[in-house]
């Protein structure tokens, strides 16, 4: 090898070492920092990031004016995503927070929010319902129902100011499920038993190791029944049908298109999402805004940190996992919205 050859191999190491060193230091700082912020009373929480602008319609005049389209898709998870995955997988932090950079921002005229999702999570579908009706009492918010907007991602679409569905998507699943798999007669085969030593008598009531007691049944019943009546309320307030007669028609769990949405006063109206940005344009009293998407990036050593936390994660289990993919796993005795086909 020539002496060239060696520099080259020299400062390329020399460099590693040197980028080595900094995150070493940045996380020895910054763990130091909060540390000391904890111990001082300090809040540890960072500020937040604005979120960058991708155009996706140019305006058709020398405008200002902007409709923020912001996706909403896959299942509705408490769960945050951070660093490389936080787009794919956008957590409840990251649809608040592009709602709340759009309503502050006095050039966004409406907001175009696309849902395709099978619900998910109870209370974080309504953590984000409750976030799109707040912009929506400032500013115009059009939610555009994309492949499936059903249960949670419906319940999401009825804090908006108008619904638009295309005559394809499903929709409704006007519901609530909690799951839980009873394994007690297995463990009779095999010669296994659980002891469990609780406080009350319904403390261990969703344990799968034994059968449920009648009491135990209505008891979680009880708690379906009541975040059902909920969601029908909020269906009901946000569209202007009586509850009883949603119960008797599209309120009992069935999907449906959108179409029979529209028939059943789900939705405002038919069509793509060409068709919304037109609505959040006559809602925002603008002809020539343009349309544009957030996005958070992602920084040199928020992906390195990132790489770093996962080196230091235990290797995980091999899992071998025989259901589809594209279902969502649920967590037994966590309350869903979710279609009926989700939750199996």
């Amino acid at each position: 090898m020539s002496n060239k050859s060696y520099g080259c191999l020299i400062a390329l190491l020399l460099l590693a070492l040197v980028v080595s060193l900094g995150l070493n230091v940045g996380q020895f700082l910054g763990k130091l920092n909060i540390d000391v912020g904890t111990e001082a009373g300090i809040s540890s929480a960072r500020p937040k990031r604005r979120l960058h602008e991708v155009t996706v319609e140019s305006p058709k005049q020398a405008t200002h004016d902007k409709i923020v389209h912001i996706d909403l898709e896959g299942v509705i998870s408490s769960m945050h995503v951070g660093g490389l995955f936080a787009e794919a997988m956008p957590s409840v932090d990251t649809i608040k927070d592009s709602l709340e950079q759009a309503v502050n921002d006095k050039n966004v005229k409406a907001i175009v929010l696309r849902v395709n999702s099978p619900g998910g999570e109870v209370t974080a579908s309504d953590i984000i319902y409750n976030a799109v009706k707040k912009a929506a009492k400032v500013k115009p918010v059009v939610v555009y129902m994309d492949a499936m907007a059903a249960s949670g991602g419906y319940y999401v679409a009825c804090g908006a100011s108008k619904i638009v569905a295309s005559e394809t998507t499903l929709t409704a699943s006007i519901g609530v499920i909690i799951e839980t798999m009873n394994y007690s007669q297995l463990f009779d085969k095999v010669g296994l038993s659980m002891n469990a030593f609780t406080s009350g008598a319904f403390k261990d009531s969703l344990s799968g190791a034994r059968p449920m007691r009648d009491d135990e049944k209505a008891y979680v019943q009880n708690l379906v029944t009541q975040m059902y009546d909920r969601f029908l309320g909020i269906v009901s307030e946000a569209r202007g049908v009586p509850k009883e007669q949603l119960k008797n028609t599209v309120a009992d769990g069935r999907v449906v298109t959108g179409r029979e949405a529209l028939n059943a006063k789900l939705v405002d109206q038919i069509g793509y999402v060409e068709d919304a940005y037109a609505l959040a344009r006559t809602l925002g009293k603008t002809t020539d805004a343009g349309v544009v998407k957030y996005r958070h990036e992602v920084g040199f050593f928020e992906v390195f940190g990132g790489a770093s936390a996962q080196a230091a994660t235990p290797p995980a289990k091999v899992q071998l996992d025989v259901s589809s993919g594209l279902l969502p796993k649920l967590l037994p005795g966590v309350p869903y919205y979710l279609p009926p086909s989700f939750a199996h």
